[in-house]
């Protein structure tokens, strides 16, 4: 008996090894010989749904994007910034945000930003009824588009807060959700240069940059990231002119994929 419980043991160690290292392979590997190993080896509770970090690409572009929560003592200086530069970032309202400034969202709009839906009331999306969701980003899509005449395809959740069933709802009322590889990490405040250090040091092709409209020092790190990444031959695009449409796949790290 106890020669079989050996063996039992044994083969219980081996399996579990082997499954392990298969997962291994398929997060860390999603292509083989042009073949997407998650696609073909995902099943229902297996693969986690995911929304776009960064987009792989060749050619040096980034996306500068702008949370607008709380506050808009710089949105104008933002703006100004922006065009001195000629370039275009996308803005992710929250729709209370929406009714205090909309004047703020007309000008973003008119000076041709993108626009991007960042819910209603800011919830924790994963903590929320699937009937809430859906209210949270019809709500200010449709504030958005009354001001602008353009309805929102974007979504940022708040706090990054997601999971399967959020995304899953999104992508099933028309939205792209977006994330970021880019964390300014300008709420905290630590001044010009930290943030200025900590963008350039991080932009690779395919960036997604996250920046708060109203974080202190934005005025003054902003014009200095832009001109350091243009000296280092970035191009800044809208996230809907850096994100595949169709026909792509997302990597385990959140990194949009065109399928060859």
């Amino acid at each position: 008996m106890k020669d079989i419980s050996g063996k039992r043991n044994l083969m219980y160690r081996i399996v579990m090894v082997f499954l392990l290292v298969l997962i291994s392979v398929l997060y860390s590997t999603t292509k083989f010989n042009g073949v997407n190993l998650v696609e073909v080896f995902s099943f229902e509770g297996f693969k986690k749904e995911l929304p776009i970090y960064s987009v792989e690409t060749d050619e040096k572009k980034v996306a500068l994007t702008f949370d607008a929560a709380w506050g808009d003592d710089y949105t104008l200086g933002i703006l100004d910034i922006l065009d001195k530069h000629d370039i275009k970032g996308t803005f992710f309202l929250v729709g209370f945000w929406v009714d205090k400034h909309p004047e703020h969202v007309k000008e973003i709009s008119n000076r041709g930003h993108e626009i991007g839906n960042h819910s209603t009331n800011h919830p924790y999306m994963t903590q929320i009824s699937d009937d809430e969701v859906v209210k949270e980003l019809k709500t200010t899509s449709d504030k958005i588009e009354e001001l602008t005449g353009n309805r929102p395809v974007l979504f940022r959740p708040p706090f990054g807060d997601y999971d399967d069933r959020v995304i899953n709802l999104c992508r099933e009322n028309g939205y792209y959700v977006i994330q970021w590889d880019v964390d300014s990490l300008d709420w905290k405040e630590l001044g010009v240069q930290p943030v200025v250090d900590r963008v350039t040091r991080n932009v690779r092709n395919g960036s997604i940059v996250l920046f708060h409209n109203n974080a202190k020092y934005i005025l003054e790190f902003l014009p200095i990231v832009v001109e350091r990444l243009k000296e280092e031959g970035y191009e800044f695009v809208t996230v809907s002119e850096l994100i595949y449409k169709d026909n792509f796949y997302i990597d385990n790290t959140g990194r949009q994929i065109m399928n060859k």
